[in-house]
């Protein structure tokens, strides 16, 4: 992993096309991770390390967040987070955890409840995102507990979705070694999601992916088959790439990305209406690092993927002083980015011109 400034440069270092601009929406967000809305304005952000749920508000509507509150401490890893008809819920590794009236109670959060339905306790790929599908069930994808390995139980490297209640858990995709973000298509409602390539095969292999789910039951491969292409060295005898789904993109080895959305307003340019940003997280263990960025991807087709940067700083030689983990669209068509080594969640807007 390259060198982790502890205090970050101007926002002049990133680097966007024509036209859009970038600011700090909220900072001493620790560790920020997925972000969801609530219906009433309020941003819930997830953490990893810090096992704390965060709770933004912006008053007064001038893209900066001026009210921060935690709502939730001590939790294993509650990384993701979904709302639904008023509830927050919080992924914990083993369990989900719902937050029932939660902004009618952000100064005080009630208790949660604890969904039937527990997942493995493996830490390693055990953080997850969280997030409502159009078929209003609940998708939770399970991380392979390893690098590379075939376990016993089917459930891991997996996406699973089940009701709201936690109950009537089906395995939406295979094969899918630590998927950390997803969304559906606007006008198609097929699910999209990033999958981290495996690591150890060298600097350039496998590359990280960009997936679409076009029927429930596909496997996407791991761990006999990488990006749709590279067998696997101990497990790709037992199955050829020929019989997975290939990725719809290729991302590169080791950029590690993370959350991504569908763009669905009109506040962008023509141009990235119905096209996806990714936040490309960044390698760990690379010769020379490579990520720490966001690239938007454009839908063909065919059902790949065309992809090129969008939004690019945080990485220096081989100092970086970000790390950007998810994306989300704001109600006024701006785009936050949060950030969890800087603590940061970033506002993304365009005006058409360049201010900078």
């Amino acid at each position: 992993m390259p060198t982790i400034r502890s205090s970050p440069p101007a926002l002049d270092d990133i680097e966007l096309p024509e036209g859009f601009h970038i600011s700090v929406f909220a900072e001493g967000v620790t560790n920020a991770r997925a972000m969801c809305w609530g219906e009433r304005g309020t941003l819930f952000v997830g953490s990893r390390a810090e096992g704390v749920v965060h709770a933004l508000t912006d008053t007064d509507q001038d893209g900066r967040a001026d009210i921060h509150r935690i709502i939730a401490r001590d939790l294993r890893m509650p990384a993701g987070v979904a709302f639904r008809q008023g509830a927050l819920y919080v992924s914990a590794v083993d369990r989900i955890l719902r937050y029932d009236s939660i902004e009618d109670r952000l100064e005080n959060p009630p208790a949660p409840a604890v969904l039937p339905q527990l997942f493995p306790a493996e830490d390693h790929h055990g953080w997850k995102f969280i997030a409502f599908g159009p078929d209003d069930r609940l998708y939770v994808p399970v991380g392979a507990p390893c690098n590379n390995c075939l376990s016993a139980d089917s459930l891991f490297a997996t996406i699973t979705s089940m009701t709201a209640d936690g109950k009537d858990l089906r395995i939406e995709a295979h094969g899918v070694r630590n998927s950390v973000g997803f969304d559906w298509r606007p006008g198609t409602g097929e699910l999209w999601f990033t999958d981290n390539g495996r690591d150890w095969m060298g600097d350039d292999a496998p590359d990280c992916e960009l997936d679409r789910l076009d029927a429930r039951g596909r496997h996407f491969g791991y761990p006999y088959c990488h990006a749709g292409e590279v067998t696997d060295p101990e497990f790709g005898e037992q199955r050829p790439c020929s019989i997975f789904t290939a990725p719809a993109a290729r991302l590169g080895a080791h950029v590690a990305p993370l959350g991504m959305r569908f763009l669905r307003s009109d506040a962008f340019p023509a141009k990235y209406r119905g096209a996806i940003l990714v936040a490309e997280h960044g390698s760990w263990n690379r010769s020379t690092p490579v990520g720490y960025r966001v690239v938007a991807a454009f839908p063909q087709p065919d059902g790949t993927a065309r992809t090129e940067v969008f939004a690019d700083g945080w990485l220096k030689g081989n100092s970086a002083w970000g790390r950007p983990v998810d994306v989300l669209e704001a109600p006024d068509g701006s785009v936050l980015i949060s950030d969890d080594a800087a603590d940061l969640i970033y506002r993304v807007w365009y005006t058409g011109t360049n201010i900078r």
